[in-house]
């Protein structure tokens, strides 16, 4: 039952077919099942309590918390060994409004180590596993997410999202991951890890459940200074199957073949199947052009992406010392229990992370790298911004292709042309533009993903888009399937 859609399943609530405790059972049946496959699961609460079924369509569904969320008297570690026993006293304001619509959260799902890192490789549980193929990447942060909502144990999962880290693992493993404008859900209680470009969103296996999720997540927060009053967008209730007359562009410099000359089958295939996408909305009305952006901007993205993101993490991680909270880390005085604290409970990833943001911050560095970053940000989100006022949103494949194997990934940047396939999705954080990604079938027998990516607070736009694209294909709620 759990691999049904929200609005199904609050059919069958309501009428008495099944019950919440019902639900509840079979979600933390499967959640034991998939951790001793994907290892998905920092947490499973196999205490969790069935909740009464109202009008609102979350209310008695269960459904599960990334790991970086603040969770009230359940253990929250950002999958790292720096809080591994860390119990906060808090809801994040997300997961309060989902309590209030009567949401049952089953369990804490695995991460890359504070959302740090697009391999689902550095958590301190250990590798979250593709449950499409075992042997696989599910990309990150947010792989344990994409991972339990992909093989059917609840309908949605919450994840975050600083350069990619809902989309792309939603590609990854055949799901929605879905973005919302910045700022449009509270932040308070998330952990921060880039605050300029940190997201709230959710995974789920339909545009349709992702819009009601984020209905009930959204809303004002005094507690949450960019977080702005959404009250009058109701993301669930515009959905319109038959929206018409939509303008679309992709770039030529991303997905032209022209310009990745050693290309292998994969990618080629990948990219084919991009265009048969853009053929059906051809063949809807919608107009899509192939525009063309200058190569050194672009090229551009995983840099500042870095420099930023990196500056900012080691501002807010500074404050993981081992002394306020977390295991206390040894030594004679509190420099050297810090010192201590930080190098055993830090992933190498992080520290190489925290070593380059605090060398872009020193003083003589700050002009060279962090101030340039900010500006070539600037000049990137301002021609976006020139598009999105001429077009509806931005078209694109998610990757060069499906999941890798786990045995061929790293954490360096690319160094040739197909860093810009593997990125661009960056862009939606650079402006805080609303980005989803949903299924484009399959290359090599696993799933891929297309995304789109509209103007700051055009949701509603970008998730009609979704909608009628995902009408045109037969990729909804996609689930895993043991042989």
């Amino acid at each position: 039952m759990t691999e049904l859609g929200i609005v199904k399943l609050h059919e069958m609530l309501k009428n008495n077919e099944i019950t919440s405790k019902d639900l509840i059972k079979e979600s933390l049946e499967k959640s034991h099942e998939l951790n001793e496959k994907c290892n998905a699961f920092v947490t499973i609460l196999d205490d969790a309590l069935e909740s009464k079924i109202t009008d609102n369509l979350l209310s008695g569904i269960p459904y599960g918390i990334k790991d970086n969320y603040s969770t009230k008297d359940i253990l929250t570690t950002g999958s790292s060994n720096t809080l591994k026993d860390y119990v906060p006293f808090f809801d994040a304001t997300a997961v309060l409004n989902l309590k209030k619509s009567g949401a049952v959260a089953v369990n804490k799902t695995a991460m890359d180590e504070f959302g740090m890192g697009g391999t689902g490789t550095t958590a301190n549980t250990g590798i979250i596993r593709n449950p499409w193929d075992l042997s696989r990447s599910c990309a990150g942060s947010s792989s344990g997410s994409a991972a339990a909502v992909a093989y059917g144990v609840y309908p949605y999962a919450l994840g975050s999202d600083t350069g990619d880290s809902i989309r792309k693992p939603a590609a990854f493993c055949g799901i929605v991951g879905y973005k919302p404008t910045y700022g449009m859900i509270s932040r308070y209680g998330l952990f921060p890890f880039a605050s300029s470009l940190d997201t709230c969103g959710v995974l789920t296996r339909s545009v349709e459940d992702a819009a009601i999720v984020v209905d009930a997540m959204k809303g004002k927060d005094n507690l949450d200074a960019t977080c702005w009053n959404s009250s009058n967008i109701y993301l669930y209730k515009s959905l319109d199957k038959d929206s018409k007359n939509k303008k679309l562009f992709y770039i030529r410099e991303i997905v032209n073949l022209e310009n990745y000359p050693n290309a292998n089958d994969t990618l080629k295939k990948h990219l084919n199947n991009f265009y048969e996408t853009i053929n059906k909305l051809k063949d809807v009305g919608y107009t899509v052009d192939e525009i063309s952006i200058d190569k050194e901007l672009l090229k551009a993205i995983p840099s500042v992406y870095v420099c930023l993101s990196c500056a900012e993490a080691t501002s807010n991680l500074s404050n993981l010392t081992g002394i306020i909270f977390g295991p206390r880390g040894n030594g004679d005085n509190i420099y050297e229990m810090m010192k201590d604290h930080r190098t055993r409970g830090f992933s190498p990833l992080i520290k190489r992370r925290l070593v380059i943001g605090s060398y872009i911050l020193q003083k003589e560095n700050q002009e060279r790298y962090f101030v340039n970053a900010a500006r070539a940000r600037r000049l990137i989100v301002d021609k976006m911004k020139e598009l999105f006022a001429m077009y509806d949103a931005l078209i694109l494949p998610v990757s060069t292709g499906p999941a890798p194997l786990l045995d061929n990934i790293g954490d360096e940047l690319n160094e040739d042309d197909t860093a810009l396939l593997e990125e661009h999705l960056q862009i939606g954080n650079f402006g805080g533009f609303p980005s989803i990604t949903i299924p484009n079938g399959f290359v090599n027998d696993l799933p891929v993903g297309i995304n789109i990516t509209g103007n700051c607070y055009d949701d509603v736009n970008v998730l009609n888009i979704a909608y009628k694209l995902e009408s045109l294909m037969d990729y909804k709620d996609m689930v895993v399937k043991d042989e």
